[in-house]
């Protein structure tokens, strides 16, 4: 998902450097989600943070003195807002009613309290201790497990395939 490649981006504008995902929430908690910022709705349960993203960086060049940390907990704000709302589609559509948050950005303080939320409406959630939830770390981990166990095994010349699918 391109959900960690925001939090780079909106880190690089506001000066926080890479990797973005933990530096945008820390500056987070110590800010105010007080600015509007545009979410992007599809009928299905498709993702773009593309204008979110450029909001940020027009806010950022218009009003160079908005504060970071408001701006950063705006943004952590309002795309958590845009995966839960897409969360509840896919369980409305699905019936699915467990879920599975990991990757890069499943350490972000915000998204996991907001994951924890949806126990209260019946769900069951799995997210991996903080210590694996780098680089798509316990993922690719996990699909390496089933490829393993299933008698699959590549040499050491293998490739990258970053459309790889699961």
């Amino acid at each position: 998902m391109l959900f960690g490649e925001a939090f780079d981006k909106v880190a690089r504008v506001v000066g926080l450097g890479y990797p973005g995902g933990p530096k945008v929430d820390k500056l987070a908690q110590e800010g105010i989600a007080n600015i509007e910022l545009p979410k992007t709705h599809f009928d299905n349960l498709d993702f773009s943070f593309s204008g979110i993203k450029t909001a940020v960086i027009n806010l950022h060049h218009k009003m160079p003195d908005v504060n970071p940390a408001n701006l950063c907990a705006s943004f952590q704000k309002t795309v958590t807002e845009i995966l839960m709302e897409n969360i509840q589609k896919a369980v409305k559509q699905t019936g699915i009613k467990t879920i599975s948050l990991a990757g890069g950005v499943s350490s972000n303080s915000y998204i996991r309290k907001e994951f924890l939320k949806l126990e209260e409406r019946g769900m069951k959630i799995y997210m991996p201790d903080l210590k694996l939830c780098t680089d798509n770390a316990a993922m690719i981990a996990s699909a390496g497990y089933y490829q393993y166990i299933a008698g699959k095994r590549d040499g050491l010349d293998l490739n990258a395939i970053p459309n790889l699918k699961l």
